[in-house]
Parts: C-alpha cells; structure tokens; sequence
C-alpha cells in the first residue's frame, strides 16, 4: 500500500480547512479539478469516504478527522524540512507569517523585530522577510492551528490545548478611569466593584476581554451587569473612557499615553494586581520550533528577564 504524496495531503487540508474545494484550488493554484481528483485518490487508499460533499462545501466525516489530523502533522514535519534544508542551503527565503493580538502587536512586537533583524544582521544574514497580521488572540490561534501563520503571540490567561507554547512576558491590567470618574480618587478598584459595575470592553475573543472574563468568574459568585458596551480595538475602548462613557480593563501598556496626556486615571485592580502572560503559539511541541521562529522566541523571552 502507498502512502499518500504531499500533493494529496495538502489539498485534503486546504478543502477541509476552507471549506470548499473552489478555495482550496485557488489557494493552492491548482484547478478544483485536481483538487477532487486528489481527494479521491486519498479516500482510494483508505477504502472509505473522507469527506462530506454539498452544495455548501465539504466537512470531514470521522474518519476524515483522523487523516486530517495525521496530515497536518506530516505537512508540519514537511515544512519544518523544507526550512531546514533552505536554510542549509542558503536557497530561497521564506516569509514569516507571524500573528499578534493587539497589545504585543503595537508595544512589544516591534522591538522584538527589531533585536531578530540587528541579530541577523550581525551575521552576515539578510533580515527575514515578515508578513504580520493583527488580530484578537483567538483568531490568531484559528490562524496557527490552520497553518496559516507560522507563529502567534497571545494574552490569553491559559495557553491553547494542541499546540507549542512558550510564555515570553507578562502585562499587568489597570482599571482605565475618566479624569471625573469617582474611581479615580481611589487608589485601587476592588474586583468586586469592577464585576458590579457595567464596563467598556473588547469583543469576546480577545485576550484583554479574556482575563477579565476569566478573573471575575474565579472570583465573585454573581457579576452583576452585562457590558454597557463593546468594542473591538484597543483604542475605541480608551476613546470611550476618556469621554465618559464607563471605565475599562485595560493593558498598563496601552493606556500609558492617555495617562500622561492627563485624558484617562489608571488605576490597579484590588486587592491583588491582575497580571496576564504574553504567550508564543506554534503548530506542534517544542521540538517543532525552529529556525527563526526559535531565535524570535528566545529573542522575546530574554527581553521579559531583562525587563
């Protein structure tokens, strides 16, 4: 019996994890053709369907779910070869598909890029291409659990199940006040209060809104209120506080300008500080981490000893 070919799996994987085998042809740059073709090849070797097909897409049957996972495990030792063996041979660069949430995106992220690019650089290397895409933290676990990014940076309070992580840092959550707030003559916020009290905050998803949820469920029976109102950056929630609208929950880091510019009080949660982790995802275990991603990594965790 013949193991499947990485052509096979790759079109099995991307029919799967978009959907449609249209989506799967186009991503790939293959004909939707070719793509069934190669499915039915695959469903040849293992004597039964893999996928269901309608009008609506594919899904995978249970047995589909089983190769599939099983694939992705193959393609991953197939990428970690390919930059492996690049790398070796000093062929053609890869661009790294790194994603963040919204706080290591604008306060942390880029010095950590900068720090890879002069590490390179000192070298001899040039500087690994970069692609970085922005989102909350659970959209950018999707995206590394599907393959579509390299790399992930979280603020989530507990790593994702399923795949490589490694915290890098910390952040500590301040409650963001208006300057007229009667919060702000306090000098810190009880949780209680915070769970009684309707807030301004993110979208379910993100890692801001996360720790919050998570923190008040392991500590205050009954949460009073439901937000009085959602938003879905950083800096809608800050504009929000500032004028008036009710207080937040929010990254030290973000609100830091607001702060000194005198339009919003921070002020620590009680009675003990809310801290967060800034967490790396990856496809795989530790052992699957290599190459760049592994230098980024080191590189961002040194920076939290050092700090």
């Amino acid at each position: 019996m013949r193991s499947p070919d990485l052509s096979d799996l790759r079109c099995f994987e991307a029919a799967l994890r978009l959907g449609s085998l249209s989506a799967a042809a186009r991503e790939l740059g293959v004909t939707q053709q070719a793509v069934s073709a190669r499915l039915r090849g695959l469903e040849r070797l293992t004597g039964g369907p893999l996928v269901h097909r309608s009008p609506a897409g594919v899904t995978a049957t249970p047995d589909g779910d089983a190769v599939l996972a099983w694939a992705r495990e193959v393609l991953d030792a197939a990428a970690r070869l390919d930059e492996g063996i690049a790398s070796l041979a000093g062929g053609t660069r890869r661009t790294l598909r790194i994603g963040a949430s919204q706080t290591i995106a604008a306060h942390r992220l880029p010095s950590w890029l900068l720090e890879l690019r002069r590490a390179q650089l000192d070298r001899g290397m040039d500087p690994s291409d970069i692609a970085l895409r922005t989102a909350n933290s659970t959209e950018v676990v999707a995206a590394v659990r599907a393959g579509e990014l390299d790399l992930g940076f979280i603020e989530t309070p507990d790593a994702p199940p399923g795949l490589g992580s490694a915290v890098v840092g910390q952040d500590q959550m301040v409650v963001a006040i208006a300057p007229e707030h009667p919060w702000a003559s306090l000098t810190s916020v009880p949780l209680a209060e915070i769970a009684a009290t309707p807030l301004v905050t993110r979208e379910a998803g993100s890692g801001t809104r996360a720790v919050l949820d998570t923190t008040i469920a392991a500590h205050v029976a009954h949460p009073a209120h439901q937000p009085a109102l959602v938003l879905a950056t950083e800096a809608a929630v800050r504009s929000a506080v500032a004028q008036g609208v009710a207080p937040a929950v929010l990254s030290e880091l973000t609100v830091r300008d607001d702060v000194r510019l005198g339009r919003i009080v921070a002020r620590p949660l009680g009675p003990e500080p809310l801290l967060r982790p800034f967490t790396a995802v990856w496809r795989g275990g530790p052992g699957d981490l290599s190459g760049t991603r592994r230098e980024l990594v080191a590189l961002a965790a040194r920076g939290r000893a050092d700090s």
